[in-house]
């Protein structure tokens, strides 16, 4: 691995922690938590309860670096576009004065995409343009498998939204076992929902694991639209 110490792109959802947890605990040197706030529908981050980072970073011991890239607006010609790119900007500009403050430099960045060719083409670019590696444990990786083994690390994962055929107000606030697992595979099977939710079909929150001093306790009422929803956090806390 490179010399320098490593930054990870962090969210608080499961992919994000797991890419995380993965990475301590092969000894990377992880010394920053860095997290965008989009405040519009985006192809490169996950968007809701992003604000919850700085909890889940507190837990972690990890500082927190906020990124705040400014309103991007989806359309259905953006997504082969220069959308990600525009949105990779800020990152890469927050990440280069960064390099600046650790020591030795910036070494790398985790990266928790499973699946999206879209962004991790773009994260790779970038680490190339920095200098620097990228680290993704999830990348390419069986979904089913992936998230036995977060549960099997000991992960506390709720649904703070979903967006996809099948996914009915029920799942709103959902802990994420393996009752939930076995029903989204069958909700796969039928409707090909994604076990993981690959392509924002729901996000998650990690509120527990074990890279975690403190579990994050959650006060929410669920907003349903129809055919989506999210949980309004109407309190957030770490418990004692």
């Amino acid at each position: 691995m490179t010399d320098g110490q490593w930054v990870s792109l962090f969210s608080g959802g499961k992919d994000s922690s797991w890419a995380l947890y993965r990475a301590l605990e092969d000894g990377l040197d992880v010394s920053r938590l860095v997290t965008v706030h989009p405040t519009g529908d985006s192809y490169m981050y996950h968007v809701p309860a992003t604000d919850l980072a700085a909890l889940a970073a507190e837990s972690v011991g990890i500082p927190l670096v906020d990124v705040e890239p400014g309103d991007f607006e989806a359309s259905a010609d953006s997504a082969s576009g220069p959308q990600g790119d525009a949105e990779l900007a800020p990152l890469e500009a927050a990440l280069a004065a960064l390099a600046d403050d650790l020591d030795g430099g910036l070494a790398g960045v985790t990266a928790g995409a499973v699946e999206s060719e879209y962004q991790t083409s773009r994260i790779e670019a970038m680490a190339d343009r920095l200098g620097c590696e990228v680290y993704a444990p999830l990348w390419q990786r069986d979904p089913r498998s992936l998230a036995e083994a977060m549960l099997e690390a000991g992960f506390e994962i709720t649904l703070v939204q979903v967006a996809a055929y099948g996914l009915d107000e029920s799942w709103l606030g959902r802990t994420l076992d393996r009752d939930a697992l076995a029903d989204l595979e069958a909700l796969n099977d039928e409707y090909g929902v994604h076990v993981l939710g690959e392509g924002g079909e729901f996000e998650t929150l990690v509120t527990d694991g074990p890279h975690m001093d403190r579990a994050i306790e959650l006060d929410y009422e669920p907003v349903w639209a129809g055919d989506r929803g999210h949980l309004e956090i109407t309190d957030a806390r770490l418990a004692d």
